[in-house]
């Protein structure tokens, strides 16, 4: 096995942990590291993110089943427009846009550019998210509240925005479910990621007949990545989350400006 190749199963660990120790954020750096460090294309990178990020996310949501901790209600509220708007990004939106989009100068703006940029700015707001870290939550005992447009809308915006970066843009979904359906901070992170972990599984479904999946590597890949969240989990009994979430914000910040400079400038 090649040390890149090595790296980049370091990077799948890496990934599983930071899900487990922070209950999120994690699956934002596996397009990076299957892009600069595996070296797949942007396309390819976020199809099998959306793999690696539905299966490991779905570890979790069995543990948080068990538990009691998922508003089921909300979360097929919520998540049935972002299934229909995962799979139609992924299915057709992804497949027909031009491999090159436009030039400015001398510069040729790609289709893979156009997707890391994106990338990046996503890794901006999610960074921001992490950072501040200051949202106030529901009291437990609160009654459950549903303004049903905002959350249809806010469950479509985020579809799109996980199938065209392959993130389970939990930053996004989190403070939906807290704000628009007024859950508990604990019941809106293991909603979320259920509500992740089935986007993200229907997305791919997009993907499969339109690219060449290499089974071997995602599922050994995947299965790392879950060994990384389990590890994640027995760690987070030792570790300030808190803290821990806002310094992993920071190194996400400093990611997106990576490959900022990366597409724009090497």
């Amino acid at each position: 096995m090649e040390s890149i190749e090595i790296l980049g199963y370091i990077g799948a660990l890496f990934i599983g942990l930071v899900l487990g120790l922070i209950g999120g954020g994690g699956s934002i750096l596996t397009v990076p590291i299957l892009v600069y460090a595996l070296a797949f294309n942007p396309v390819l990178a976020t199809a099998y993110s959306l793999f690696v990020v539905g299966v490991t996310s779905l570890v979790g949501t069995i543990k948080n089943m068990m538990r009691g901790m998922i508003d089921f209600k909300t979360a097929i509220i919520f998540a049935i427009p972002a299934f229909i708007a995962v799979y139609l990004t992924r299915a057709y939106l992804i497949p027909s846009i031009p491999k090159e989009l436009f030039e400015l100068g001398d510069f040729l703006v790609t289709k893979n550019i156009a997707i890391m940029l994106f990338f990046a700015f996503i890794m901006l707001l999610a960074s921001i998210s992490m950072i501040r870290n200051k949202r106030e939550e529901p009291e437990e005992e609160s009654s459950i509240t549903y303004n049903y447009p905002l959350i249809i809308i806010e469950g479509l915006v985020v579809g799109v925005i996980t199938g065209i970066v392959g993130a389970g843009g939990g930053f996004l979904i989190i403070p939906a479910l807290v704000l628009l359906a007024k859950l508990p901070m604990k019941k809106a992170v293991a909603t979320s990621l259920f509500i992740i972990a089935i986007k993200s599984l229907i997305g791919f479904l997009g993907d499969i007949k339109n690219l060449e999946i290499d089974w071997t590597f995602l599922l050994s890949f995947t299965s790392v990545s879950i060994v990384g969240i389990f590890a994640g989990i027995w760690l987070n009994k030792f570790i300030d989350g808190k803290k821990l979430k806002q310094a992993f914000g920071w190194f996400v910040l400093i990611m997106s400006f990576y490959i900022i400079y990366k597409e724009l400038i090497t």
